[in-house]
């Protein structure tokens, strides 16, 4: 009992840790934006690149302490400056501006930009600045003050900005910082593009002065017609009168608050339909108050293990997946819109997926939401990837952070089963301590979901493959990547291995696969052709379900053909990841096709 007071006291000190070291000024999160009264930012904002962080120093090179794009030495004078928003270029927010600025394609480092806009007081309501993220680091400034800085390119956050507002046209700046740097999640190597700039929504969110901060709806533990739900306030306030309804289930129900501010709520419902792939049912909800009122749709299920097997509802389920970058279809680009959502998932599903990896970051809530309604479910990752500098607490403190904000965004979305909390990490003690708490943390934050992580394959020998790592006690869900047939031999290689994993516990491959150029062919044993992809993809279907114990789902590696500037030869990869079963035109290549054939018979 001690040590798990402990463990709990140290978990707590470092996620403050976390929000005062990765993130200034803000809030914590709000749930649930999109179900509340808000106003949209996006749109076009002026924008100018900042490579030395003018914006930061005055002539005599003395950092600025409020961090804002001036010169302290001629603050406020007119005629004469160094910069000129009005006479900038514009680019889309959401959006990055590698692809919007052909001479930003490779541009990493200091960017700014502005939006103006009107707003117009109203009493009794306080506004919240909201970003859907903005990759890396963010500086925020409303009407020349700083409001609040944040640290991680793929979660939200969000400010109360309510004193700084004004009526009228109010200006908005935001310098967003993309630099690889070595204490950074993820670190300066990564298999992905380092897409920059304000990549998701901004909102303005209108709420009451006290108003509904979060609440959780979900199946009580060990039930499958119990609903359960707490909501919290923004304000440590008791006897407030919350109310929940689900029209539907004709479950209408009222509570008080308690000294913390939260509200609780029970009740069976024996009619309630689960959400599944077959039938992802969502049940529109509402919470308010005397004074807030928020929507939302909500699904129930239950996900467990058993021995090796994974539960949905209570009965075995095989998980059909694929991995998924989120990169736009055809533009290759960081997505921006709801619409490019819907063509991967609609990829996805052509397939016959019951389920998506989103690798290696959380995607956007739109993507998730999407999922949701198309019954995928869904695998969260945060991008604790390769090697991360495990012995520094300030890096352990944004990864906490950054596990915390996602969890905090997407806990009410029924379709995500598997919080993930590292990518193919190299074994050692620091590491294992660095990992095992982020596990600790989020099951003690959500337990309703597995918790997994994209292992590494630890062989017995060449040819007896296996997972060893010390990180199993901490998972419910044996995850790894295997490479066979591409970087560990040819294909030849994966007819004559054979597997021994020892752990009781459900085993996803979370990745397999081989790159190919769409239109390039050969025979079977070309590499880099569509008919050598074909073929690894066969023997390793096989292999799955002839030689290897028992496996509760795949998510192969990967959808669609994306950016990495990690993949340099020339009239092949040329700057994409070639491993994409359709190509960044859209092209479907043979092992799409082998896939699909594999999940149909499933």
């Amino acid at each position: 009992m001690k040590r798990t007071l402990c463990l709990l006291a140290l978990t707590l000190a470092a996620i403050l840790a976390g929000h005062a070291q990765c993130t200034e000024g803000n809030e914590p999160l709000i749930q649930n934006v999109y179900g509340r009264q808000t106003e949209r930012l996006n749109g076009y904002w002026n924008y100018f690149a900042d490579p030395l962080e003018t914006g930061y120093f005055n002539y005599r090179r003395q950092p600025d302490p409020n961090g804002f794009f001036k010169d302290i030495e001629v603050d406020n004078v007119t005629g004469w400056k160094e910069y000129d928003f009005d006479l900038s270029p514009v680019m889309a927010v959401p959006g990055d501006w590698n692809t919007q600025d052909p001479e930003l394609f490779r541009y990493e480092g200091m960017v700014w930009l502005r939006r103006k806009f009107n707003f117009e007081p109203a009493d009794g309501q306080r506004q919240l600045l909201y970003f859907g993220a903005s990759n890396y680091l963010t500086r925020v400034f409303l009407n020349g003050e700083k409001v609040g800085t944040h640290e991680g390119g793929y979660t939200p956050f969000n400010f109360d900005v309510t004193d700084k507002l004004v009526a009228g046209e109010n200006t908005l700046i935001v310098a967003v910082d993309n630099k690889r740097l070595p204490e950074r999640i993820p670190t300066v190597i990564c298999d992905w593009f380092n897409y920059g700039g304000i990549t998701r929504d901004v909102l303005l969110v209108s709420v009451p002065e006290t108003h509904i901060r979060t609440y959780t709806v979900a199946l009580k533990q060990g039930t499958f017609d119990t609903i359960e739900a707490s909501v919290a306030l923004n304000v440590r306030e008791a006897g407030r009168e919350v109310k929940f309804e689900i029209p539907e289930l004709k479950i209408s129900l009222a509570a008080t608050t308690d000294a913390e501010g939260v509200a609780r709520f029970e009740r069976r419902t024996p009619k309630l339909t689960l959400w599944s792939p077959d039938d992802p049912k969502l049940y529109d909800v509402t919470i308010s108050t005397d004074d807030d009122n928020v929507q939302d749709c909500i699904g129930f299920r239950t996900i467990t293990t058993r021995g090796r097997e994974l539960l949905l509802n209570g009965k075995p389920i095989f998980l059909k997946g694929i991995s998924i970058h989120e990169e736009a279809a055809f533009r290759n680009g960081r997505i921006a819109t709801v619409e490019e959502d819907r063509i991967l998932l609609g990829w996805a599903r052509e397939l016959g997926c019951n389920y998506v990896r989103l690798a290696h970051y959380p995607h956007n809530e739109q993507m998730v939401r999407e999922a949701e309604r198309m019954g995928l479910m869904v695998w969260s990752e945060i991008p604790v990837y390769w090697t991360i500098l495990w012995e520094r607490e300030d890096v352990y403190a944004n990864a906490l952070n950054q596990l915390d904000e996602m969890i905090e965004r997407d806990h009410n979305r029924c379709n995500v089963i598997i919080w993930s909390i590292a990518n193919e990490t190299p074994h050692g003690d620091a590491r294992d301590r660095f990992l095992g708490s982020l596990a600790d943390y989020a099951r003690q934050k959500d337990p309703t979901r597995l918790i997994s992580m994209a292992m590494e394959r630890n062989d017995k020998s060449p040819e007896v493959l296996s997972v060893r790592d010390n990180m199993s006690r901490h998972v419910d869900v044996i995850s790894f990547n295997e490479y066979v047939g591409w970087y560990d031999g040819t294909n030849e290689k994966i007819d004559r291995v054979r597997w021994e994993i020892d752990y009781d516990k459900p085993i996803i491959i979370s990745e397999f696969g081989g790159d190919a150029l769409y239109g390039r062919h050969g025979r079977p044993t070309d590499i880099w052709t569509e008919e050598y992809q074909a073929e690894l993809f066969r023997k390793t279907l096989r292999m799955i379900d002839e030689r290897m114990p028992l496996v509760s789902g795949i998510s192969p590696w990967v959808l669609k053909d994306f950016r990495s500037a990690r993949r340099l030869l020339p009239q092949t990869q040329d700057g994409f990841n070639r491993k994409g079963l359709v190509s960044e035109r859209g092209e479907r290549k043979q092992a799409f096709y082998v896939l699909q054939s594999y999940y149909r018979q499933k």
